[in-house]
């Protein structure tokens, strides 16, 4: 019998040999080269769903097939790797890594624990603002929260006698886990260096003329994302109450923590000074002329000066290499999709069959069958490269503002991990603690997520109305 591996390996091989042999039936506006480059491309997303192989080989393997079947020209296909984009989020982690290694990161979330950890609604707030602050420059969330904020969480709930293995989980543990699972999710979706995708979706807008920059991304989210930052800690409270709710101790271990680490050191400040560096340039760097990318690297020149990072902590954040790889294909795949006329005849064949339809039902449409097919993925990333610029090319058809629906969409590949316990990176990592149910998961998460759906899609629209992105 062919076992559980095997059929991971095979299933999208043979997909793709089916959608090939159905190259004569394919639409008439669709060429064979773009019929031939769907095909791949859908064989390439299945594999990095089902993962036989890590994703990075995955990509490489759909590369070689574009190149050999004669679909893509190896210059086309190469030239995906100079996407600056892409170079943007490779050179964040490097930039994240430095917070993990001098431990500025863990620092930062000590102070705000003692703070504000007098009570246990405080500690959540305290640590959702760590993770506000870290948001800018860690575009991994996946290390975001299993690399700083986890360690945090579960040595603070274990202080308090909360643990999973003596069924005391909800103490304050369960409480805190869930809570900074969903500030992980509301950060990511308020910066465009937040998260991986995020770029992606920058590019795949890129591709059909909308300009996303860094500063237009964390305006328009910036109220959105305040107002959930704000709420669903609360809701998370009365939804899910800790039966400890106050926690006088947490400044006490902070402190003790932080004397244990000892005065601030010279590598920290330095990665202080990179970092608001970075975050500078994000914001104003348009207005000096200077690149999103050309300020990552500014950045990476001084944590590397400074020897916060030496070469060979470069050269070993596989994650940022392994993100360069495959994003790279990926956006390349796509935007061939579109250069070939795929998506254009995908957005054209959809809005007309939605042309009784305004454009804002239209929106709220695709935005909803975005967010709930996300019970399908198992990768945000993944699912923004499935789906991102078919819908938004959908939108844009409808009617709909462009950057608005560009905007919308690009929340939303944050926002719809508010579903599984496999949506996204975080989520394994925060539920294979033992501190959250997967039935008390599931259904909080499906409660929050009509909460994303009305602030965002709703009070966000409205915002970027007031003002003038649409």
């Amino acid at each position: 019998m062919i076992n559980k591996s095997m059929w991971k390996f095979l299933l999208p091989i043979i997909i793709g040999i089916i959608f090939w042999l159905l190259t004569p039936m394919r639409p008439e506006a669709v060429s064979v080269t773009g019929w031939h480059m769907l095909t791949i491309f859908i064989a390439t997303i299945i594999g990095c769903i089902l993962q036989p192989f890590p994703i990075g080989a995955i990509s490489i393997l759909g590369l070689t097939t574009a190149v050999i079947t004669g679909t893509l020209g190896i210059e086309t296909t190469i030239a995906g790797f100079g996407n600056p984009s892409i170079w943007l989020i490779a050179i964040a982690f490097f930039i994240s890594r430095g917070f993990i290694k001098t431990g500025l990161g863990r620092r930062i979330a000590l102070i705000f624990v003692r703070l504000f950890g007098k009570k246990t609604l405080g500690l959540a707030y305290s640590l959702l603002g760590v993770d506000l602050l870290l948001a800018p420059a860690t575009p991994s969330n996946t290390a975001r929260a299993g690399g700083i904020m986890f360690p945090i969480i579960n040595a603070l709930s274990r202080s308090f006698g909360s643990k999973p293995e003596d069924h005391t989980e909800r103490k304050v543990g369960s409480y805190l886990t869930f809570t900074e699972f969903h500030a992980n999710i509301i950060t990511s979706a308020m910066f465009l260096t937040a998260m991986a995708g995020n770029p992606l979706a920058q590019s795949l807008a890129q591709s059909q003329n909308v300009h996303i920059t860094w500063m237009n991304w964390f305006t328009a989210a910036i109220v959105p994302g305040i107002i959930c930052l704000i709420a669903v800690p609360y809701i998370i409270y009365k939804i899910y109450p800790p039966e400890i709710k106050e926690t006088p101790n947490a400044r006490h271990w902070a402190e003790e923590e932080l004397n244990t680490m000892g005065p601030l050191t010279r590598p920290e400040i330095y990665m202080a000074v990179a970092f608001i560096t970075a975050l500078a340039l994000w914001m104003f760097g348009s207005a000096l002329n200077i690149h999103a990318t050309t300020a990552a690297f500014i950045t990476l020149a001084i944590l590397l000066i400074t020897k916060v990072l030496e070469w060979n902590d470069v050269l070993q954040e596989k994650g940022a290499w392994d993100t360069l790889i495959w994003f790279s294909v990926l956006v390349m795949m796509a935007d061939q999709l579109n250069k070939l006329g795929f998506i254009p005849w995908l957005s054209k064949t959809i809005s007309s069959s939605l042309g009784h339809f305004s454009w804002p039902v239209v929106l709220i449409l695709l935005i909803l069958f975005y967010f709930y097919s996300h019970y399908l993925f198992a990768s945000s990333t993944a699912h923004v490269s499935a789906m991102y610029a078919a819908l938004l090319a959908v939108a844009i058809s409808a009617g709909a503002p462009p950057l608005l629906s560009a905007l919308l969409l690009g929340f939303f590949g944050n926002l719809m991990a508010s579903t599984t316990h496999y949506s996204s990176g975080p989520a394994p990592i925060l539920f294979s603690s033992g501190y959250i149910e997967q039935s008390d998961w599931w259904k909080m998460n499906a409660l929050l997520a009509l909460f994303y759906i009305i602030v965002w899609a709703g009070v966000g629209s409205l915002w970027m109305k007031m003002i003038g992105i649409y």
